[in-house]
């Protein structure tokens, strides 16, 4: 969709012009895979303007293969990003009723012809708050995918400013999710939409401090309510402020839980994004290091810890780089 943000830390009251990027979660992650070298396809629904051939030209300039998207209806979908400093924290407001993708219907996308040969599919929890169309086309996808054996992903992606068609997330995504073999959430998203959470666990005061092995239980939960999930992933974020935070995630497996790297962000550029660089970075190294859970999630960590640093949702990084943050050079010394 469309991202226009406000320059610096205006606020929208402020600004006097927007600054136009392209992003959301899926897109974001085929962005980050198409940056390591992998052959990616991005599947969604776009209206015949102008404003969707930049967004189709700026995906594949950064490599992501669109043959499979369908176009139709009027317009984009947008959001506005207020980027906050220190204790005011950033702001979004969503504009995607009756965007393209909000009114899809079943029947549109020959899903099994697009997953043909494919090596993962992956989703968010985002699609599905859009609309009801929506939700019933990622319900098709996964369902399509289970039958041709290709793994499925989800990054819960709990948006609650997007859930307005008279359905919850609590209603929907369990039926989504049971579906999936690889379950991705922050350190709230599992409590919001399932009700489950570390006890005493607040993410608005961590102070920059969260204890890793309290999330081993949301995992064992979301594991027993799902069983066709082999791998469930939670990032964990420690916010000092709004522009200093601590980053890391945790996989469990069922029988061990691997906890990431730490890293101390102090100067966020833009944060927007950072989940999905996460999962980009995941997949990424779960395709790659296919015995090495660890180094998979290392390689999250580093990744998405890079994100940080960039402006825009994509991560505009290459594996060479993270892979020198995860044998610890987080100097940022000038490369020449």
């Amino acid at each position: 969709m469309l991202r226009l943000a406000t320059p610096g830390y205006l606020r929208f009251g402020q600004a006097q012009e927007l600054t136009a990027t392209y992003g959301g979660g899926e897109a974001n992650v085929a962005v980050s895979l198409a940056h390591y070298g992998m052959e990616v396809q991005y599947v969604t629904r776009l209206p015949e303007n102008d404003i969707a051939e930049a967004c189709l030209a700026d995906l594949h300039r950064h490599g992501v293969k669109t043959d499979h998207v369908i176009r139709g209806g009027e317009r984009m979908g947008i959001y506005f990003l207020e980027t906050g400093a220190v204790a005011r924290p950033s702001k979004v407001i969503y504009d995607r009723a009756h965007s393209a993708i909000a009114e899809i219907k079943p029947g549109m996308i020959d899903w099994e012809r697009i997953l043909e040969g494919a090596d993962w599919f992956h989703w968010t929890g985002i699609t599905p708050a859009i609309s009801q169309g929506a939700a019933e086309v990622c319900w098709e996808a996964i369902n399509s995918a289970k039958r041709m054996g290709v793994p499925v992903s989800c990054d819960l992606n709990y948006r609650k400013n997007l859930w307005k068609y008279g359905k919850t997330a609590s209603e929907v995504m369990p039926e989504l999710v049971s579906g999936c073999n690889l379950i991705l959430g922050n350190e709230e998203d599992a409590e919001k939409v399932f009700g489950i959470k570390p006890e005493g666990f607040d993410a608005t005061r961590t102070g920059g401090a969260v204890d890793a092995a309290r999330f081993e239980s949301v995992c064992r939960q979301l594991m027993h309510r799902f069983p066709e999930a082999k791998k469930v992933v939670i990032t964990l974020r420690g916010s000092v402020n709004a522009n200093h935070n601590t980053w890391g995630g945790v996989l469990f497996d069922g029988k061990r839980l691997y906890q990431s790297a730490r890293y101390d962000i102090t100067h966020i550029v833009d944060r927007v994004g950072g989940g999905d660089a996460f999962m980009g970075g995941l997949l990424y190294g779960l395709l790659t290091y296919p015995e090495d859970d660890q180094r998979a999630l290392d390689f999250a960590a580093a990744a998405s810890c890079l994100k940080h640093t960039i402006y825009g949702d994509y991560n505009w990084v290459t594996v060479p780089e993270v892979e020198k943050l995860m044998q610890g050079d987080a100097s940022g010394r000038v490369s020449r």
